[in-house]
């Protein structure tokens, strides 16, 4: 019988006396959480943020994972110090680990634990800090939020103010959020922000809620503006009709300040609860996910008729191409119900003429796309039927291209973005466009797949450890892309490397319909 996923539980990390390995600084950390699979192999879940200096870190990031009580979950916390911005934390420090059980979390509610290195020794005195809790409520509340007449803490300049709210438990303060720092700015406007209720107040709209406005400094000694408590029925109660304003309270500073009226006034402009429709309300109400294949067929591949090329035209009829297109297309295939698959190859000398590009346009939109082929050579119809019907399209056109370069995304990109931007078009979240690009290695047209971002590696394609920025600084609405190594997967069952490439697409579909306020097609539960 399958297993029951019994409710969603939400993870909140914390860590003490952590390792220090920076000279001159305190350690950056960062958590990541691992699950096993039924073999005992370690995928990545999700990452935290970033903490700058600090040994004692409260992460903000929450990890929020499917609960089964008739399975044993194993769980790793990883904590590493991030020095660099590569993906890859085998160049980053590692702090310490924890390996435990879900069933372990839940049941301690708060679980403390000595982290531990990799051969098992104590990772000096650090520990970690996991507290679980039922999400209940799919609410959150929208924010906006300024302030003004703040405390200037810095000597030069004037402060870089950013708020963290607290939510009240059993054993004290959670962090529930924290805003970015508006950099020198006594008089802060924060960007619109989102905060689950449960995160907030475990749904109550009476218990009280601590918001701390902070003076952030490089090396981690922030300094505290102010605070104040609150409720979210006192929020939106007099956010409704002017915004809710708060006098952000130093008491240090009270008690020996005479005639102390406050360090700055804290505006809630803007404070809604709305609902947040989950994964599983946009597909059980209708939205249907495309799925587009792209295979990379630059010559950097290595020559098919030899084993170590990742193309290997072998006589078990398999190779590395072939184990992640049936891998992640029989997981994806479910959730589209035509099941009518676009796939195309690039990068390859295509018969009868043998050039690198081939015009093309799809009888779906007007769109003219070039350093792409369809993989059955059908350009008036690219489509596969299911993930067979790519395999198949596969092992028919390798034998007839010639591998050739260089490694350019941005033609299959824009033509995918194309059918998703006419779905914008849409009232509903009646589609969400999916791209699997499988390649070997370095994009070559990065400027033209990012619009001028500087990035030396495929890596940093992946937004995990923040959000990818063009040159000219401005950051991508949210992280759509996960990258994942294939060679970490080579000896893993095939469900692994799914389940790591496909991580993440169930959030990704969420927030981005919530961004847009779409909903379902039909409301699979309404409110």
């Amino acid at each position: 019988m399958a297993a029951q996923c019994v409710t969603k539980v939400e993870l909140t990390v914390s860590c003490n006396n952590l390792l220090d390995k920076d000279i001159g600084s305190k350690s950056d950390p960062l958590c990541v959480l691992l699950m096993s699979t039924s073999d005992s192999q370690w995928y990545e879940v999700e990452r935290t943020e970033k903490v700058q200096n600090c040994l004692s870190p409260k992460f903000a990031k929450k990890f929020v994972i499917d609960y089964y009580f008739e399975i044993v979950q194993k769980l790793k916390f990883g904590i590493y110090d991030i020095d660099n911005k590569t993906i890859d934390l085998s160049d980053d420090d590692f702090l310490g680990e924890l390996e435990c059980t879900l069933g372990q979390v839940v049941s301690s509610r708060k679980l403390t634990r000595p982290l531990v290195l990799k051969n098992k020794s104590p990772a000096g005195k650090g520990t970690i800090t996991i507290s679980a809790e039922e999400i209940k409520d799919n609410r959150v509340v929208n924010f906006e939020v300024q302030a003004r007449k703040l405390d200037n803490k810095d000597f030069f300049g004037k402060s870089d103010p950013y708020l963290e709210f607290y939510k009240q438990t059993e054993t004290g303060w959670q962090l529930a959020h924290r805003t970015e720092v508006v950099k020198n700015n006594l008089n802060p406007s924060w960007r619109p922000f989102r905060i689950p209720l449960q995160s907030l107040c475990g749904g109550d709209m009476d218990k009280p809620i601590k918001v701390e406005c902070y003076d952030y400094d490089n090396d981690g000694s922030h300094d505290l503006i102010g605070s104040f408590e609150t409720t979210m029925t006192r929020l939106q109660e007099a956010s409704r009709t002017s915004p809710a304003e708060f006098e952000c309270i130093n008491s240090k500073k009270k008690q020996k300040k005479k005639g102390y009226k406050n360090s700055g006034v804290v505006s809630v402009k803007h404070c809604q609860v709305v609902k947040e429709y989950t994964f599983l309300d946009y597909i059980m109400g209708g939205c249907q996910i495309n799925f587009t294949v792209a295979i990379d067929f630059t010559g950097s591949n290595g020559d098919p008729r030899s084993p170590q090329s990742l193309h290997y035209i072998s006589p078990q009829g398999v190779n590395e191409y072939l184990s992640a297109i049936w891998s992640v297309g029989n997981v994806i295939q479910d959730y589209d119900s035509d099941k009518m698959f676009p796939a195309f190859g690039f990068g390859a000398q295509i018969p009868p003429t043998w050039q690198v590009k081939l015009e093309m346009t799809s009888d779906d939109a007007v769109l003219q796309v070039s350093h792409e082929f369809p993989l059955n050579f059908n350009p008036s119809n690219p489509f596969c039927a299911g993930v067979e019907g790519v395999v198949e399209a596969y092992r028919v056109c390798l034998p007839q291209v010639k591998l050739y370069g260089p490694t350019n995304f941005s033609p299959i990109i824009n033509h995918v973005a194309c059918f998703a931007k006419q779905a914008l078009q849409q009232t509903t979240a009646s589609q969400y466009f999916v791209l699997l690009i499988i390649t070997d290695g370095v994009i070559t047209d990065m400027d033209e797949t990012l619009g001028g971002a500087d990035f030396s590696a495929m890596e940093f394609l992946d937004g995990d450890d923040g959000r990818l920025r063009s040159l000219s600084g401005e950051a991508a609405m949210r992280d759509i892309v996960q990258f994942v190594p294939f060679r970490q997967f080579q000896n893993a069952p095939s469900q692994a490397l799914a389940q790591s490439v496909l991580a993440e697409l169930p959030q990704q579909v969420a927030s981005f319909f919530s961004s847009f306020k779409l909903k379902p097609p039909h409301d699979p539960s309404p409110s």
